[in-house]
This record gives structure tokens, sequence and C-alpha cells, in this order.
């Protein structure tokens, strides 16, 4: 396994702990803001994107990062958007059954990438609003950013 100790449980309840009061367009920017510069301050090589309501709300390529990088979060995006739940999340229902993502759903891997790295934005009785993402670290290392960036913003609200 490549997602460390992770299991549906816990991020199914690290899911549910993120959902915010509001995510408006500026809230969306912010937490891009947010991110860069945590990356920044980090050194990290990664690309960012946020969106609302469908939109692109923010997108950073941080020095180092590599095109390639740009193609994972596409994938991780369609995960995202088509099941409202993280890309680790996805990942790990499936290694839990033995399987993996792809072979079980039937998607392409070219076009659906469930590795850590996705995670969809909820509001408190609204539901999903948009998305966060990140690519170029290790799987679950994008997972711990996103999350650490959203608890962030969530702290900040």
């Amino acid at each position: 396994m490549t997602t460390g100790d992770y299991t549906s449980e816990a991020l199914e309840a690290e899911l549910a702990e993120l959902e915010l009061t509001s995510f408006s367009p500026a809230e969306a920017v912010a937490l891009g803001l947010l991110a860069t510069d945590r990356a920044i301050n980090e050194q990290l090589a990664i690309i960012i994107e946020v969106h609302h309501l469908g939109r692109l709300a923010y997108r950073a390529a941080l020095p180092g990062s590599i095109p390639d990088s740009d193609d994972w979060l596409v994938r991780k995006r369609r995960v995202v958007e088509r099941y409202h739940r993280s890309t680790l999340a996805t990942k790990v229902k499936y290694e839990e059954r033995g399987t993996t993502f792809n072979e079980s759903t039937g998607l392409s891997e070219l076009e659906y990438a469930a590795h850590g790295g996705g995670m969809p934005v909820f509001v408190a009785g609204v539901g999903v609003v948009g998305g966060f993402y990140a690519s170029g670290l290790p799987e679950v290392d994008d997972h711990r950013f996103l999350v650490s960036c959203l608890r962030d913003l969530k702290s900040s609200m």
C-alpha cells in the first residue's frame, strides 16, 4: 500500500472535520494564496488549484514543478468531482477491498487518478461547493498538505 496507515473511516472523519461554514470566491482565492505561501516557505515544487462552483478560482505552478503534475491534477479533479470525496479516501476504499479504483470502476487511469492530492470542499448545510488540489509530492504528502491548508483556512473563519 502506498497510502500509509490511512483508513476509510479516518479519512471520512477527516473530511467531515474540514467542513466549512462558507466558501465564497474570495475565500477560494484566500485558500489558494494560503497554500501558495506555505508551499513557497517549505520550498515545495507543486502545482495548486482551487475550484469554486465548477470554475477555476486559483492556480499556481511553483518553481520546480513539472508539466506531468498538471496531468495528474486534472485526473485527480475528475475523481473528486465524480465521487465527492478525497482522492486518497477513494484509493484507500478500494485498497481495503483488495483491488484498485481503476480495476473496480473500469475508468481509465489515463482519465481518472485516485491518488492523494484532491479534496472536495464542503460547506455545512450546502454540500460540495468546490475542490482543492495539489500535485507534485508523493501522494500522501499532497493529501497532508491540502488537509493542513484547509484546517488553517477553517480556523481563520
